[in-house]
C-alpha cells in the first residue's frame, strides 16, 4: 500500500522527449456536418516516414488510458482537485508528526510523497512495516520512503507512525509541499463531459452511450489484418480483477510476490517452449517496445564483442514500419532490401548485395515471418544462414507469430530474437483494449543483454520500461490463454486460423485478386485483396469498400497497408464458418455494386458505395440517391442485429489539421 520512486531504474533515453504521443485525436467533421472524433494522422508516422520516424508507438496504452479518462469523468475537476487535497493533507499530517518527534526529512517539498533521513534505522522500520501489512520503500541506505492517497486512512498513518517510533498522538502542523509557485490556478477539464457525470446511473449511461458507438468483437468480426483481432475469453480475462493480482505495487518486496513471479516465470518459460528461444523478458510494455529491447540486445552484444562497429539493420522494404524507427532509436542506420514485385518475398539477391556492401558493419535484419504480405517465405532458413555467415544477427518480427505456433520455432530455424505481440497471438486485448505487451524472446548468447531486472541480477541490458516485469497484471491473462489450450490446443488455433485465411482467399479471389501466394498458391494467416484495377476502371476506391462494409456490420479490414489500394483481411482462429461466410458474402455483394458503377448504372459519386456508411440520421428526411433507403441500411437483409455507425464519411484532411487538445469545448460530443 506504501511505496516510492524506484529510483534509477526508469530509463529516459536521448531524443524521446521531442517524441510526439502514439495517438493523436483529431476533431472532424462527418459529410452531414456532424462533428467527429477521429484519430489524426491515422497512418501511423512511422509507416509514413521510416527510418526518419521519431516514434515507433505501435500500442495504444488504451485501457489505462480509459480507466484514468473515466475516473476524471466521474469526479471532474473539483472532484480531483478535493481528492488531491486530502492526499495531500494526509502527507502533511505525517511529515508534521514525524518532525516533531525529530526525524529529519529529505526535502521540504512533496505531495504524496515522504523521505525520511533514517540513520542505521532503515532495515528495521521497513520489517516493522511489514509486520503490519505495509510495504514501505528502501530508498537507499538511510532513507525510507512513504506514499500515501485517497485510500489511505487515519489507522494506516498511525500505524507507519508506530513503524518510525513516532505517534500520531498530540497536535502537529506541516507547512504545504507544495510550493507556491507550482500551485495551480488555471481552469482545467472544462469540457462538459467533465460536468455531467455525478451518480452511478448518470455514469453507467454516459459508458453504455459510447460503447454503442463502438463496433467491438462482441458485435461482428473485425478482420484487421496484420493486427490480429481476436476475442479475449471471459475465464482469460477475470483474474484481472482479482486483488491478488491488481493491487501488488509493481516494486513490492520479492517477499510478498512469490505466486505472482512464479506465474511469470511459467509464462516466460511456456514462451520459450513455443518460440525454442532460451530466455525471455515480459518488460516490455508493447511490440515496439519488445523491438526496441531486441535490438537493444544485438547492439550491446556487438559491443560486447569488440564489434562496435556493426550498426547497420538490413530491413526489407515490406516490414512495419516500426521495424525502422525502431533501429534507428537503438542507434542503427537502416539499409533497406528489396522485395520481390512478384511474390512479395525478400529479394535474395538484393540480399546478397546488401551483404557483400556491408559485411564488416552488418548488425542485424529484421524480417517479418510470415511475411507483411501473409506468405510463408521458403528462403527464410537461407536468409537466416547468410546473415550468420555475414556476422550478423537475425530478428524475426513476432507480429504474426499467430501463424507458426505449434507449427514452427522461429529460435529453432534461424533466428536469434524475437519481440511475440502478447496483445496479438496470446489474447491479451488489442487495440482498443490495451495495454500491449511485447515480451522478447533470444538464444542463450544474447539473454545477458536482455532488459535489467532487480529480480534477475544476471540480466544487465538496457531497461526499456519503468517497472521490472512491464505490465505484469495483465501477465495472468496470456498465462491462462496458454494453459487453458494446451499445446494441442495452440497448435489446432495456428492451423484454423491459416485455414480460415485460405478459405477466404479462394471464395474471393475471382472478385477480388489475391495479390500474393506462395508457391503452392496458398496464403499464410491472411491475405491481400487487390483492388487497384478495380478502382482504375471504376472510381470505386478500398475507402468506398471499407466504409460501405460497415453498413454490411463488419468492421473494415486494413486498408492499403503493406500495398497502396489493397484491403488485408485476417480472420483469425476466433471466427466460426457462418461469420466467416457472412464476410463472404458481403464482399461479394459490394463487388457487384462496384459492376453497377462500373457498367454506368449509377455514378460513383452518389453511388451505395461512395455515400457509405449509412447513419440513421441518413434515411430520415428526403432521399435524393438512386437506391433506396432500405438497400442502404440493410443491405445483407433484415436478420441479425443491427450496427448503427455514429457518423457517416469523415473527413481526415479536417481531423488532421484540428486536434483535439486545440480545439474550443464542443457540445456535439455529449
Amino acid at each position: 500500500m506504501f511505496g516510492g520512486p524506484h529510483a534509477g531504474y526508469i530509463s529516459v533515453r536521448k531524443g524521446l522527449e521531442r517524441t510526439l504521443p502514439g495517438r493523436l485525436v483529431g476533431v472532424s467533421v462527418d459529410s452531414a456536418g456532424h462533428a467527429a472524433y477521429r484519430l489524426a494522422l491515422q497512418t501511423r508516422e512511422q509507416h509514413i516516414r521510416r527510418e526518419k520516424a521519431t516514434s515507433n508507438i505501435c500500442t495504444a496504452q488504451v485501457l489505462l488510458a480509459v480507466m484514468a479518462s473515466m475516473y476524471a469523468v466521474y469526479h471532474g475537476p473539483d472532484g480531483l482537485k478535493a481528492i488531491a487535497e486530502r492526499v495531500h493533507d494526509k502527507a502533511m499530517a505525517l511529515k508534521a508528526h514525524l518532525t516533531r518527534d525529530g526525524i529529519e526529512l529529505a526535502g521540504d517539498h512533496f505531495f504524496d510523497t515522504l523521505t525520511a533521513v533514517v540513520p542505521g534505522r532503515g532495515d528495521a522500520i521497513v520489517a516493522a512495516a511489514d509486520g503490519r501489512g505495509i510495504s514501505l520503500f528502501r530508498a537507499g541506505e538511510d532513507l525510507v520512503s512513504v506514499s500515501v492517497d485517497e485510500t489511505t486512512t487515519d489507522a494506516d498513518i498511525a500505524a507507519v507512525l508506530e513503524c518510525f517510533g513516532s505517534s500520531a498522538a498530540g497536535e502537529a502542523d506541516a507547512a504545504p509541499g507544495v510550493p507556491e509557485a507550482l500551485q495551480r490556478t488555471s481552469e482545467y477539464l472544462t469540457h462538459p463531459t467533465f460536468h455531467r457525470h455525478r451518480s452511478e446511473t448518470a455514469m453507467l449511461r454516459y459508458l453504455r452511450g459510447l460503447a454503442d458507438k463502438d463496433f467491438a468483437l462482441d458485435r461482428g468480426m473485425i478482420p484487421l489484418g496484420s493486427c490480429t483481432m481476436k476475442l479475449n475469453a471471459t475465464t482469460e480475462m477475470v483474474a484481472v480483477t482479482w486483488p491478488e493480482f491488481a493491487d501488488i505495487h509493481p516494486f513490492a518486496p520479492s517477499a510478498h510476490t512469490a505466486g505472482y513471479r512464479e506465474l511469470i516465470a511459467q509464462l516466460e518459460g511456456w514462451l520459450c517452449e513455443i518460440t525454442g528461444y532460451d530466455a525471455v523478458s515480459v518488460q516490455p510494455n508493447a511490440g515496439s517496445q519488445g523491438e526496441l529491447a531486441g535490438l537493444l540486445a544485438i547492439r550491446d552484444y556487438h559491443r560486447a564483442n569488440g564489434q562496435a562497429h556493426r550498426t547497420i539493420c538490413l530491413i526489407p522494404q515490406s516490414a512495419h514500419g516500426t521495424n525502422a524507427a525502431s533501429a534507428v532509436m537503438a542507434g542503427m542506420k537502416v539499409v533497406v532490401v528489396a522485395t520481390d514485385p512478384i511474390s512479395g518475398n525478400v529479394d535474395m539477391d538484393d540480399l546478397k548485395v546488401k551483404l557483400e556492401d556491408h559485411r564488416e558493419s552488418v548488425a542485424a535484419i529484421m524480417v517479418t515471418y510470415p511475411s507483411t504480405h501473409g506468405v510463408y517465405e521458403d528462403t527464410i532458413g537461407d536468409l537466416c544462414a547468410l546473415v550468420h555467415d555475414a556476422g550478423g544477427q537475425v530478428y524475426v518480427d513476432g507480429a504474426n507469430l499467430n501463424a507458426l505456433v505449434g507449427l514452427a520455432r522461429p529460435g529453432r530455424f534461424g533466428s536469434d530474437v524475437s519481440h511475440l505481440n502478447l496483445h496479438k497471438t496470446f489474447c491479451i486485448p488489442h487495440g482498443g483494449g490495451g495495454p500491449g505487451v511485447g515480451p522478447v524472446g533470444v538464444r542463450a548468447h544474447l539473454a545477458p543483454h536482455l532488459p535489467r531486472n532487480p529480480e534477475l541480477p544476471e540480466r544487465h541490458g538496457e531497461p526499456v520500461s519503468a517497472a521490472p516485469f512491464g505490465s505484469a497484471g495483465i501477465l495472468a491473462i496470456s498465462w491462462a490463454y496458454i494453459r487453458l489450450m494446451g499445446g494441442a490446443g495452440l497448435t489446432r488455433a495456428t492451423q484454423i486460423a491459416v485455414l480460415n485465411a485460405n478459405y477466404i482467399a479462394a471464395r474471393l479471389r475471382e472478385a477480388y485478386p489475391v495479390l500474393y501466394s506462395g508457391t503452392d498458391g496458398l496464403v499464410a494467416h491472411e491475405c491481400i485483396l487487390d483492388l487497384r484495377e478495380l478502382t482504375r476502371i471504376s472510381g470505386v476506391t478500398v475507402d468506398d469498400v471499407a466504409k460501405r462494409l460497415i453498413d454490411y456490420g463488419f468492421h473494415a479490414p486494413t486498408m492499403s497497408f503493406p500495398v497502396a489500394g489493397t484491403l488485408m483481411v485476417e480472420p483469425t482462429e476466433s471466427e466460426d464458418l457462418g461469420e466467416i461466410d457472412r464476410f463472404c458474402a458481403a464482399m461479394l455483394a459490394i463487388r457487384a455494386e462496384i459492376q453497377e458503377v462500373i457498367d454506368g448504372l449509377v455514378p460513383v459519386a452518389d453511388s451505395v458505395l461512395r455515400q457509405a456508411p449509412h447513419t440513421a440520421a441518413a434515411i430520415v428526411g428526403e432521399w435524393t440517391h438512386p437506391y433506396d433507403r432500405e438497400r442502404a441500411v440493410f443491405p445483407g437483409g433484415h436478420a441479425g442485429q443491427k450496427y448503427w455507425p455514429p457518423v457517416g464519411r469523415i473527413d481526415g484532411a479536417y481531423g488532421d489539421r484540428n486536434l483535439m487538445c486545440s480545439c474550443p469545448p464542443i457540445e456535439d460530443f455529449a
